[in-house]
Formats: C-alpha cells, sequence, structure tokens
C-alpha cells in the first residue's frame, strides 16, 4: 500500500482516486472547492465530475494542498495545464523528499510553448522523478471497469515501473517507456485533430472524413513531435495512436465535442460556457501553432483548427481549404 496524493478532483484526478483506492492504496485528494471535500468526505461521492462513481472509504478529500501531500509517496498532477505552473510553485515546498510526480494532464503552455515537464523541472529542478501518464483512457469507461491500456513515460525507467506496479489494477494495465517528449507531445497534439473530427461530424461527414482526419493528423502529430526529439515507436503506441483514435472518435470526448459544435455553426463562446471542464485543445491549438511556425513546420490542419477557433472561420471552409491543397505523396 502506497499514500497517494491526487492533485486536482475534476473528472480524471477522481477517477484515479476511485482506482488508486481499488487498488489498495491511501488516497489523499486535493480540491480547491470546499463543496467537493465535503461531498466526497461525507456522501462518498464528487457533486461536480464523476457524479456516478462510489468514492471509496480510503480516498480522503483536502482543501489544504500541504495536508493533501503529507508524506505521499506519488503526487499525480490532474489539473488543467494552463494551471501547471502556479500549482508546481504552490506543492513544490510540500513534496516529500522521495515523491515521484506523475502528469496526466495533456496541454501546452501557451506563453512558452513548454511541455509540463518542463514546467516541472523549471519550478521544482530535478530532485523527484517525473513521469508522464497518457494513453486512451476516458475516465469514465475506466471506473465502471473497462479493459484500458496506456503508458508511464519517464527517464527515470525505476519511477516508471514504480507508478506501473501501484496504478496496474484489474482493468488498467499499464506500459513503461523512457519517451517523456513523445507521450506529453502524443497526448496534448491530438486534442486539436480530435476538434478537427468532430468539425467534420458536426458537418455531418462520415467515417471516411474521420479516418482521413486521423490518419493525416498523426502525420502532423509525428512531424511535429519528431522535430521536438519524440520516437516514433510512441506516436504510433497507445500514447499517439491509441489516444488519437479515442479522442477523435469517442462520444466523451470534450475536444471532439467542441469541434462538432463549431461544425454546426455555434461560436466558440457559446460551446465552452456550456463546457464543465477544460477542452485542452482550444489552448493547445494556439500553443502548436507557435512552436510550429517557429520551427518551420507545415501543419494544415492545425491551422485549420485555428483558423475556426480564433479567425471566425466557418468550419465548413476549413474543409474545403483542406481538400483543395496542392497534390503531393503522402509521406511528404
Amino acid at each position: 500500500m502506497k499514500r497517494i496524493a491526487i492533485i486536482g478532483a475534476g473528472t480524471w484526478g477522481t477517477a484515479l482516486a476511485v482506482i488508486a483506492a481499488r487498488a489498495g492504496h491511501e488516497v489523499q485528494l486535493w480540491s480547491r472547492n470546499v463543496e467537493v471535500v465535503n461531498s466526497i468526505n461525507t456522501l462518498r461521492l464528487n457533486p461536480f465530475y464523476l457524479t456516478s462513481a462510489h468514492v471509496p472509504e480510503q480516498v480522503t478529500a483536502f482543501k489544504e494542498v500541504a495536508v493533501a501531500l503529507k508524506q505521499a509517496e506519488l503526487v499525480l498532477f490532474a489539473a488543467p495545464s494552463h494551471s501547471a505552473r502556479h500549482l508546481f510553485t504552490t506543492i513544490s515546498p510540500h513534496l516529500h523528499e522521495a515523491a515521484i510526480v506523475v502528469s496526466v494532464a495533456k496541454g501546452i503552455e501557451i506563453e512558452t510553448g513548454k511541455r509540463i515537464s518542463e514546467i516541472f523541472k523549471e519550478v521544482a529542478g530535478s530532485m523527484h522523478p517525473f513521469v508522464c501518464l497518457s494513453g486512451p483512457s476516458f475516465a469514465r469507461e475506466v471506473v465502471a471497469g473497462h479493459p484500458t491500456a496506456i503508458v508511464a513515460a519517464s527517464k527515470d525507467a525505476t519511477a516508471a515501473r514504480t507508478v506501473q506496479n501501484d496504478l496496474s489494477f484489474e482493468n488498467l494495465r499499464i506500459y513503461t517507456n523512457t519517451d517523456v517528449i513523445g507521450a506529453e507531445l502524443g497526448g496534448s497534439v491530438k486534442n486539436v485533430m480530435a476538434i478537427a473530427a468532430g468539425m467534420a461530424a458536426g458537418l455531418g461527414f462520415g467515417a471516411n472524413s474521420v479516418a482521413a482526419l486521423i490518419t493525416r493528423g498523426l502525420a502532423e502529430i509525428t512531424r511535429f513531435a519528431r522535430r521536438e526529439g519524440a520516437q516514433v515507436e510512441t506516436l504510433v503506441g497507445l500514447a499517439g495512436l491509441g489516444d488519437l483514435v479515442l479522442t477523435c472518435t469517442g462520444d466523451l470526448s470534450r475536444n471532439r465535442f467542441v469541434g462538432q459544435e463549431l461544425g454546426k455553426g455555434r461560436r466558440l463562446e457559446e460551446i465552452t460556457a456550456e463546457l464543465t471542464e477544460v477542452a485542452e485543445g482550444i489552448n493547445t491549438a494556439r500553443a502548436v501553432k507557435k512552436l510550429a511556425d517557429r520551427a518551420g513546420l507545415e501543419m494544415p490542419i492545425v491551422n485549420e483548427v485555428n483558423a475556426v477557433l480564433y479567425e471566425n472561420k466557418p468550419a465548413r471552409d476549413a474543409v474545403s481549404d483542406l481538400m483543395s491543397r496542392p497534390l503531393r505523396e503522402e509521406s511528404s
């Protein structure tokens, strides 16, 4: 049994708390929301996220982050990526000296273009091993017992195996690799492609269109991630292709939902007002475009998603422009 702290009590943070508790661990779950803390501790349910899941007795919720981190051997960061720098700054003085930090956030900092691991190292230094936990995993399905496979990526192989051994349980199977860059970028950029796939669905297009977007989206992700130092094997694995397929096709995908509503002609502000949690692809689209432009990389799907999100370009025009690009070899 381990003592595990989870920073963030949204859908995925709550799901991880449930899974870790089922695996026999003592879980300390932090939320800034007092109502969430009180409800979990008294009613054993989260009133806003993953509301149908019973939260086991081994989970205790806290409002004070220092208390939630006390003696925690694993610290799971399950908050939106845009809050990473602030929260890492807040938690780093309270981390147990032997703690392993595990991120399940899937995003890139807009202002700097940094990945979550880079932000953590910049804020907290290199004292604590960092693991990226990513792959095709809707929280509701994991908690419901659906077989799920994901990846724990870390430059510290021992830390990755520790996460693998401690969190793998019954329906959740965790593989390991050393490619943090590939795991982080695969999990982040696929959200942009999911918005594109959602737009195709919202426009009434069928499986042909979505399959084309997934395939060409993977080509863009691979081109971009390899430029940053990622390995091809990661991008065609669970943290790359696996997560991309799930997010582009699954009805539980927030990013796909955003794209779908954009395809129907709704405005972004109207769509996001309905969301209870962040659709990471909205911010990631801007961050990736900035990085790609700086590197001189061609990413046509990312460019069109940005145009729809931030330049009021109609989704139908974006699809038309993608289809009318100059013809070329598939490998280019």
